[in-house]
């Protein structure tokens, strides 16, 4: 992947990605410290990060979208994740630092057993640094197509700058 840096406009800033699994979502962003297990570590029921240990315990998944280097975990996380997809309190998007299988696994099972189509996309340590900073409420849209491009583009209110400006 190269890297360009991030196309920033009036309130907008848009960032390259690679496509994982294809789709477009949107949502809040919920920015994650460490690595997250949906087996586990999430209610299957309602998309709580339950794992008592993760510094965002408690907070929802569902209609988010999910910024995390990786998962942690089994292999079942995958069948979580689906079943969250399913439920419609699974994340609206994912993005990633790290290429994981399991998460893609469930993203792919939930496309082809409940025709969801939750993008998945790849970005760079840099780019993920500075969307992770945005500064109060923040809107992100994620579309990846099937050719592999893909872009995340996070839209902040006019007061909501960036913390550091990359």
């Amino acid at each position: 992947m190269t890297h360009n840096g991030p196309e920033v406009s009036l309130g907008t800033i848009r960032f390259s990605a690679i496509t994982l699994c294809a789709g477009a979502g949107s949502g809040a962003l919920l920015t994650l410290a460490e690595p997250l297990s949906f087996w586990g570590g999430t209610d299957r029921n309602t998309g709580a990060i339950i794992d008592t240990h993760h510094p965002q315990r408690g907070a929802l998944l569902g209609g988010t979208v999910l910024l995390m280097a990786a998962s942690r975990g089994s292999s079942s996380s995958s069948s979580v994740l689906a079943e969250q997809l399913r439920a419609g309190v699974g994340p609206s998007a994912i993005v990633l630092t790290a290429r994981d299988a399991i998460v893609c696994l469930g993203v792919l099972a939930a496309a082809e057993l409940y025709g969801s189509q939750t993008p998945v996309v790849l970005l760079t340590q840099a780019d993920a640094d500075t969307l992770g900073r945005s500064a109060g409420p923040a809107h992100v849209s994620v579309t990846a197509a099937l050719d592999g491009s893909a872009a995340v583009v996070l839209t902040l209110p006019a007061q909501g700058l960036l913390e550091s400006q990359p």
